[in-house]
Parts: C-alpha cells; sequence; structure tokens
C-alpha cells in the first residue's frame, strides 16, 4: 500500500491567526476603554444634575416647610418685602418680568431668525454662508455684559427719546434679548431647512410654483415643528438670562402697566438679593425658590422641545 503524502502546511496558515489575534487584543481593550470612559461621563453628568435639581429643591422648599410661607401666596402675592416687619413673598412681578421679556424677544426674534435662515438656504446660500453666517457665529459669541452695555447706551436712550418715558422696562429688556437668543434661532432654523427633503421642493417646481410659493406653502409648514424648536431654545435662553436684562429692565419689584415701565425678572431679583442674604435665613430661602421655579420653568421647555421633536419624526 502506497502512503498517501500529506499536504502541506503552509507556516504562514499557523502565524496567521496569531497575528488576528495580535491585532485584535488592542482593539478589543481600545473599544473597551471607550466603553467605560463613556460610562463614566454619564455618571457623572446625571449624578451633577440630580445633585443641582436636589441642592435647588431642598433650599427651594425651605420656604414653605421651615418659614410657612403658602405656594398660592408666592405664586400669586403682589407684594416683594422679605426684610420687613411683616415679610411678604409675592413673586408674581417677577414671574410676569420674566414671562413677558421673554415672549417679546421671542416675537421679535423668532421673524428675524426664520427670515435670514430662509435667506441662507433657499435664496442666496453662497452669499449667506460667506457673509450672513460668519456675522450670526459672532454674535453667539459677544457676552452678556457688552449686549447689556449697548442696550443701555443705545436701546435705552432711543426708547426714552421715542416715547417720552423712562427709556429702562420691558420692551429695553425684550430688544436686548432678541439679538442675544437670535444666533440660536438662526441656527437651528438653517439646520431644518437645509435636511429638507429635496423631492418636496422639485416636486413643487415641476407643478410650476415659483420660488417664493415653495417657501410659504412647501418649506415653511414642513420645517414648522423644528422652527418652532428653535423659537423655544431661544426663550429658555432668554428666559434664564440674567446681566444683559438687568441692566436695561430697572429692576422694580412690582408689575409694570406699560412695556416702558421699569419691572424685574427672576434672574434679576436673585443676583442682585442673593448676595445681601445670610444663607438658611427666610430672604435667602425665598430667592432659593425663584431659583426653583426658573428650574420647573428650564423642564417645561425641555418638555416642549421634545413634544414638537417627537411631532415632528411622525
Amino acid at each position: 500500500m502506497i502512503p498517501m503524502e500529506q499536504p502541506a502546511v503552509n507556516d504562514q496558515s499557523r502565524v496567521q491567526p496569531r497575528k488576528i489575534r495580535a491585532i485584535a487584543k488592542p482593539h478589543i481593550l481600545e473599544e473597551w476603554v471607550g466603553k467605560v470612559f463613556t460610562t463614566l461621563c454619564i455618571i457623572v453628568l446625571v449624578v451633577t444634575i440630580a445633585a443641582i435639581v436636589y441642592f435647588i429643591a431642598s433650599h427651594g422648599l425651605a420656604t414653605f416647610i421651615t418659614n410657612g410661607v403658602s405656594l398660592s401666596g408666592l405664586l400669586s402675592g403682589l407684594k416683594w418685602d422679605p426684610e420687613g416687619d411683616i415679610p411678604l413673598f409675592g413673586a408674581l412681578p417677577f414671574i410676569f418680568g420674566s414671562f413677558s421679556t421673554s415672549l417679546l424677544a421671542a416675537v421679535i426674534a423668532a421673524p428675524l431668525g426664520c427670515c435670514a435662515a430662509v435667506f441662507m438656504t433657499q435664496i442666496m446660500p453662497g452669499l449667506g454662508k460667506r457673509v450672513l453666517q460668519p456675522v450670526i457665529e459672532l454674535l453667539a459669541g459677544i457676552p452678556s455684559v457688552v449686549f447689556g452695555f449697548v442696550g443701555l447706551s443705545i436701546v435705552v436712550p432711543f426708547l426714552r427719546a421715542t416715547f417720552l418715558g423712562q427709556g429702562i422696562g420691558i420692551a429695553a429688556g425684550a430688544i436686548v434679548l432678541a439679538f442675544m437668543i437670535l444666533p440660536t434661532i438662526t441656527t437651528i432654523a438653517t439646520d431644518a431647512l437645509s435636511n429638507l427633503q429635496r423631492g418636496l421642493k422639485e416636486a413643487s417646481f415641476a407643478l410650476g410654483a415659483t420660488r417664493w410659493q415653495t417657501i410659504y406653502r412647501i418649506v415653511i409648514p414642513t420645517t414648522l415643528p423644528s422652527l418652532l424648536t428653535g423659537v423655544v431654545l431661544g426663550m429658555s435662553r432668554a428666559f434664564g438670562e440674567a446681566l444683559a436684562v438687568q441692566m436695561v429692565i430697572g429692576n422694580a419689584p412690582h408689575i409694570p402697566h406699560s412695556l416702558f415701565e421699569s419691572a424685574s425678572t427672576l434672574t434679576s431679583v436673585i443676583t442682585l438679593d442673593m448676595g445681601n442674604t445670610v444663607t438658611g435665613s427666610a430672604h435667602n430661602n425665598a430667592l432659593w425658590s425663584l431659583a426653583l421655579i426658573l428650574l420647573a420653568m428650564t423642564f417645561v421647555f425641555v418638555f416642549i422641545v421634545r413634544f414638537l421633536e417627537r411631532r415632528n419624526n411622525r
């Protein structure tokens, strides 16, 4: 019987699995390190947010638990005098000031931001990206104190000369806030318009629609939820702004009778009074309660944004 020759085993085939394992080990280690690092970052982020919420809530609720102030009295009271013989904790003027300035700022900034986004994406994309987009980005990088100083130097004198009032008030604060939130609204609107399906516009043009008809009958209605998301995020930014508004609104703790009368916001009264109070006092706890209201409104804005995003994805 003639013995059959065994097929020669290639030495390279023996070495190749070892090489593969040697190459795979560093990648497996890198992937494991990446997962661990990402998980730690998420844990730190969640713990930090939870700690902030707990800290603000524990101090803010002390107004009701320790000092005996009712929630309805805080939200609907018109007088704010925590240091008086009879302490008064009415936060309604500050809530009204925050909402009025934020809403008016959104009314001013939303048309400007959406029109700028339409110009940059639908009308003249080349010129918009070269000229308008850098201006918007520069506007986003200007510090709040600069906006406040410009408002105090230009907006307030203009309103004083035009409407024969003090100049400071809701209108001045809203105008300053409008330019501060303009980059947020413009950026989100630009992204929404840029991501619009090209087939929708081409179908509109194929049916004989003009560019302007396509914009206000197809482009704007289709991207409306995303545009509203930008407006809500802009309002959230305006609602939490402190320094710029504080410089031009007048900081008067009452509900104004006109847009050109001094008022105050939640953020302005917190920044003005927090450094002048004793930790644990009724006044200090009341300021933390105002901060808790701000935090609650932030959650409301986030919920609205999530709702609009889900509606847009359907």
